[in-house]
């Protein structure tokens, strides 16, 4: 018995076409959103590790104590040994960070160039006029480190002002 050819069903050549039409279209576009979510997700991680940093620097900053003239800080390693100058506002402190948030190995408080490990730059401006109790300071992260803010436009940046109280 054979069967007419009116009674078979299946997709003719046309709608197959058009289905891997849409289907390539569909693939094209999610394909296009792969660069820009990729680097939404470096942004995000960057600003993430620099509002990590901010809350290291202030927590050294609150750790701290505020010591009567002539006493030297008795603080050895610990924190990054940046003890408030808030007496010289004009010169602010200037910290390194690895991509882990970590401050450098090779870089301590204010050295000269960025080292070459370094991604974040942490500076930090104290403000006046300090007060028996409270201080003020602006830190501002800055990212990539070897771009100087005042020089050239970073790729991101996180700032806060803080109130020290002791």
């Amino acid at each position: 018995m054979k069967q007419a050819l009116r009674n078979t069903r299946g997709f003719s050549l046309v709608e197959v076409v058009l289905a891997l039409g849409v289907v390539a279209f569909c693939l094209f576009a999610i394909l296009g959103m792969f660069p820009v979510a990729l680097q939404t997700q470096q942004t995000s991680v960057n600003q993430t590790t620099a509002n990590e940093i901010v809350g290291q620097i202030l927590a050294d900053l609150r750790a701290d104590v505020r010591l009567p003239p002539g006493q030297a800080s008795k603080e050895q390693n610990s924190g990054f040994n940046l003890h408030g100058h808030w007496a010289a506002q004009a010169t602010p402190d200037t910290i390194y960070f690895t991509n882990d948030g970590d401050q450098t190995p090779a870089g301590g408080v204010n050295v000269g160039s960025p080292p070459s490990d370094a991604v974040f730059r942490a500076k930090i401006t104290y403000l006046l006029p300090p007060t028996a109790t409270t201080s003020l300071a602006d830190i501002t992260i800055t990212w990539p480190a070897q771009i100087d803010p005042t020089t050239g436009v970073p790729a991101g940046k996180v700032e806060t002002f803080i109130a020290v109280n002791r």
